[in-house]
């Protein structure tokens, strides 16, 4: 049985044993930072950022969650979530057969407005909704629309060998460092070549496009939280803004004030019931 706290209360949820093959929570808010540890459970979870950025975390890989995006985790798969500072968001917690074609791997997605409005409908429905009626019908669209949503290329992937782990907590902690890819690889015990081919058999990268990925997550969790692209740019290492925007575009198709400006003119939501979290959201 897990729980949330919501400012002096203790309301229960255990999402697994609702006998329906869709759940959805209202949305949620957090003032501060907060961490979701490690946790699992049967269903298939929707986590969609209405406001602020959310990361998860898994074995293979870190998730990145901007406003208007939502995360798809499969049923059964370990995870951690976090979110930085005021963050608003939407659960949906899916029987794994509720639908054919549901993504069967862990992946950011593009919401629509119409997935959206379907969401923010479904989190007003009762636990045990009457099944057979209008909200089964509503929810077979919601499910529509899931399985139709683009996918958003805002992953990083984490390798396993040992080696290639203690590249990336390196490159983390010193985002701006701009060795060389052959002087990264002398660092870790491994030749030029040798590092290209693990990577690209452990994460399918290569070294240039897992940095290029690096920058893309690091820039948007700070840019989410009102730094400037300047001072962005300086802190990863690029000599002016010019440089990291024209990264930034070849990476997510936009620079980085217009994806941001299109991401924040789609989070006018509706009125819902919202609860309210004073540090969490439900696993």
């Amino acid at each position: 049985m897990s729980s949330i706290a919501i400012i002096d209360l203790i309301v229960p949820w255990d999402v697994d044993s609702i006998s329906r093959p869709v759940m959805a929570l209202s949305a949620t808010w957090g003032t501060k930072d907060w961490e979701n540890a490690r946790h699992r459970h049967r269903k298939a979870q929707l986590i969609y950022s209405v406001r602020g950025i959310l990361n998860c975390e898994i074995d293979d890989g870190v998730w990145i969650v901007p406003p208007q995006c939502a995360i798809w985790i499969p049923g059964d798969l370990p995870h951690a979530a976090r979110g930085a500072g005021e963050t608003e968001c939407y659960c949906l917690f899916v029987e794994p057969d509720a639908a054919p074609d549901l993504p069967k791997t862990c992946c950011t997605i593009s919401v629509s407005p119409l997935l959206r409005e379907l969401l923010l409908k479904a989190a007003g429905f009762p636990e045990l909704y009457a099944q057979g009626g209008r909200e089964d019908r509503l929810i077979a669209a919601l499910l529509d629309e899931l399985v139709a949503a683009p996918v958003e290329d805002l992953h990083l992937p984490m390798p396993r060998d040992p080696r290639l782990r203690r590249l990336v907590e390196m490159m983390l902690a010193a985002p701006s460092d701009k060795t060389s890819k052959a002087d990264w690889a002398t660092r870790i015990g491994l030749s030029e070549r040798s590092m290209s081919r693990l990577l690209l058999h452990e994460i399918g990268m290569s070294f240039g496009r897992w940095r290029r990925q690096l920058h893309v997550i690091l820039a948007l969790q700070r840019l989410t939280k009102g730094e400037s692209v300047q001072t962005v740019a300086l802190e990863l290492g690029y000599e002016n803004a010019s440089g990291f925007v024209t990264m930034f575009r070849k990476a997510v198709g936009k620079p980085p004030a217009r994806y941001l400006s299109d991401r924040i003119s789609g989070s006018e939501l509706a009125s819902v019931p919202r609860i309210m979290l004073t540090n969490e959201i439900p696993p």
